[in-house]
């Protein structure tokens, strides 16, 4: 397991044949594009399986920063193509041991938020309509996200009175027709 190892067998994994390895290994710009395709790759296919080794490998990285930068992609990614929240919260517990292997507390710390953002989002989604403290508890992104795709009247009256930022509310409120124009 080293870091040579690592990178050869992802790459290996992914099919992807143009990456010098010992360029990724010596250049963690390289390594880190490197990481996008494979978590691309990952993404594309029907099958989770391999995962979990998948991100351990690529969170063993000696740069945390590129390194969380790949498993943000992957969770995107994933939480986009999942069919409810219940389907990703089964997938995302898999990597959560891995996620608590990561040396700085701040990153672990936002991909559990994001973790958290992504089954938000995928509950409201679903039809749940949440309560303002479930508001209250996912990021100013992720509220932007739903306050832009949610076609949920309610969902979107919540976060024209509730979001965190003007700029949310007014996003919400435009969405949901309820804007009153401005007065000449």
């Amino acid at each position: 397991m080293t870091l040579h190892s690592d990178v050869a067998e992802l790459l290996a994994g992914a099919g992807i044949g143009d990456v010098d390895v010992d360029d990724a290994v010596a250049d963690e710009h390289v390594r880190s594009s490197a990481y996008q395709r494979v978590v691309l790759v990952a993404a594309s296919s029907r099958s989770r399986h391999r995962d979990r080794a998948m991100v351990a490998m690529i969170l063993r990285d000696p740069s945390e920063l590129g390194s969380k930068t790949a498993v943000v992609a992957l969770l995107d990614m994933i939480a986009a193509k999942a069919t409810g929240p219940a389907e990703f919260r089964q997938w995302s517990a898999g990597l959560l041991p891995e996620i608590g292997r990561l040396r700085t507390e701040e990153y672990r710390e936002f991909l559990h938020r994001r973790i958290q953002d992504w089954l938000f989002h995928l509950s409201v989604k679903d039809g749940h309509v949440p309560a303002p403290a479930e508001l209250a508890n996912v990021t100013d992104w992720m509220q932007r996200v739903v306050a832009e795709e949610s076609t949920s009247p309610d969902v979107l009256d919540l976060l024209a009175g509730s979001g965190s930022s003007k700029k949310i509310r007014n996003i919400a409120k435009n969405r949901a027709g309820t804007r009153k124009p401005r007065a000449k």
